[in-house]
C-alpha cells in the first residue's frame, strides 16, 4: 500500500519537514507528502480552494482519512488496525489530509472514509507532519510484528 499526506502548506528546508520525510522512506515503498497553497486572502473561499486542490490530489479508489482536532482519537494500534483493514480492504493508496490553519472545508468531511484526531493538542503543521509519518512506519511495523512498538508500563 501507498501512503500519502496531502498538506496545506510548503515544507520548506525546516528540519521537521526532513524529519517527515526521512520516516515516510522507512516505509515498504516509501511514503510522498504532496502540498497545496492557496493564494486567496485569508476565509471561507481560500478554505474552498484548499480543499479543492487537495481533493484532486487523491488518486482513485484510495482510503481518505482526514486529520482532525474533532475526530476520534487512535492508539498506535487502533491505527495500525485501521491501516490494516485498508490493506485487506485492497485500497491501493492510504492518503491523509492535513488542513491548513483554518482547518477543513465540508467537501473534505464529505469524502472522508474516517477522521483521525491526535489529541486535542494543538500541533504546529510541520511537526505534526512528521508525526503523522512516524505513525504511519510505526502501524507498519505492528502489523509487521516487529519489536519496534513496545507497550510499556510506567508505574
Amino acid at each position: 500500500m501507498d501512503f500519502l499526506i496531502l498538506a496545506v502548506g510548503k515544507g520548506r528546508a525546516t528540519l521537521e519537514n526532513k524529519l517527515a520525510h526521512i520516516w515516510l522512506t522507512r516505509l515498504p515503498g516509501g511514503g510522498k507528502i504532496i502540498e497545496v497553497t492557496s493564494n486567496l486572502p485569508a476565509g471561507p473561499k481560500k478554505i474552498a480552494d484548499e480543499g479543492n486542490k487537495l481533493l484532486q490530489c487523491v488518486p482513485e479508489g484510495s482510503s481518505l482519512a482526514v486529520l482532525d482536532p474533532n475526530g476520534t482519537d487512535h492508539s498506535s494500534e487502533d491505527f495500525a488496525e485501521l491501516i490494516g483493514r485498508w490493506q485487506n480492504d485492497r485500497y491501493k493508496t492510504a492518503c491523509f489530509v492535513i488542513g491548513g490553519a483554518e482547518g477543513h472545508c465540508k467537501s473534505i468531511f464529505n469524502h472522508a472514509d474516517t477522521i483521525i484526531s491526535f489529541g486535542k493538542a494543538t500541533w504546529p503543521h510541520m511537526l505534526f507532519r512528521a508525526m503523522l509519518a512516524e505513525q504511519l512506519y510505526r502501524a507498519n511495523k505492528i502489523l509487521d510484528g516487529h519489536p519496534y512498538h513496545r507497550k510499556k508500563c510506567y508505574l
